[in-house]
């Protein structure tokens, strides 16, 4: 089916944006952004937008280039070619303004396992000039929120998976971020721990606002109702709402369309519902 006989047909072409807030405004925007190791392309000519108060979710095999493009977002990559900006705020040129919006979760756990929970958060919180009160204060919200208010004092090293990365997004949100990026953030989770970690992070989205990106290679992990950006060796194949991508793919489910979208039948790295 063409674009336009898509539209016709009442559905949006295969590289729809995303929704976007009323204001017009994008939480991320990511325009023609390229990116090389070498000779190696890892990202070509990517577009897609991350709308304030949305979960979007960038499924990809590993190595589509999903943890490349969070390094180009975070700057600790240069941007090659293209543009980056976060709620309007080009990262290249005004990136105070731009990452004081954002929190990352790194799929490698960055915490300081000697620590306590509490302490964890105290430390990233005085590298964003945040005072220690009001560092304490937030930090019992934020543990609070993400069911770990009575691990304060604990050992990061005492803590399970599930509950490390609960606390790498308590840290995340300390500094109070309108943009949430997660790279990963299950691997290595059983079936519960990943379930609730989805949930905590969906529950950001409705009741805070927060836009989410969140980068996967498990279908089971994106809901109907997320926008969807299919990243295939450094390419988006497809993006818009779940329900239109699987629509233009003429496939019955998420795992039907990217198998259509990427030839991918014989390739492994990616989990089923």
């Amino acid at each position: 089916m063409t674009a336009s006989s898509a539209s016709a047909a009442g559905k949006p072409p295969p590289n729809a944006l995303p929704r976007r807030d009323p204001a017009g405004m994008p939480a991320l925007s990511i325009d023609g952004v390229s990116h090389s190791y070498g000779p190696r392309r890892a990202l070509v000519d990517i577009s897609f937008a991350v709308a304030p108060a949305s979960f979007t979710a960038l499924l990809g095999l590993n190595g589509a280039g999903k943890s490349t493009l969070f390094s180009l977002v975070t700057r600790l990559f240069g941007i090659q070619a293209g543009r980056i900006g976060i709620f309007g705020h080009d990262i290249h040129t005004a990136p105070g303004e731009a990452l004081r919006l954002l929190g990352v979760v790194f799929q490698p756990r960055t915490l300081d396992l000697d620590l306590s929970v509490m302490q964890n958060l105290l430390y990233h919180a005085a590298l964003h000039g945040i005072a220690r009160a009001d560092a304490r204060l937030r930090g019992e919200e934020v543990l609070s929120r993400l069911g770990l208010a009575d691990r304060a004092g604990s050992k990061v090293r005492d803590l399970s998976g599930g509950q490390m990365r609960r606390l790498e997004i308590a840290r995340a949100l300390l500094h109070r971020p309108r943009l949430l990026l997660l790279d990963e953030a299950t691997v290595g989770l059983d079936v519960k721990a990943r379930a609730d970690i989805i949930g905590h992070v969906r529950q950001l989205v409705t009741e805070q606002g927060i836009g989410v990106l969140w980068a996967t290679h498990l279908f089971d992990e994106i809901s109907a109702s997320d926008d969807l950006v299919v990243l295939h060796q450094g390419r988006v194949l497809a993006q818009g709402p779940v329900p239109h991508v699987i629509a233009n793919a003429g496939a019955d489910d998420i795992h039907a369309a990217f198998m259509r979208l990427t030839g991918a039948a014989g390739e492994s790295g990616m989990a089923a519902p």
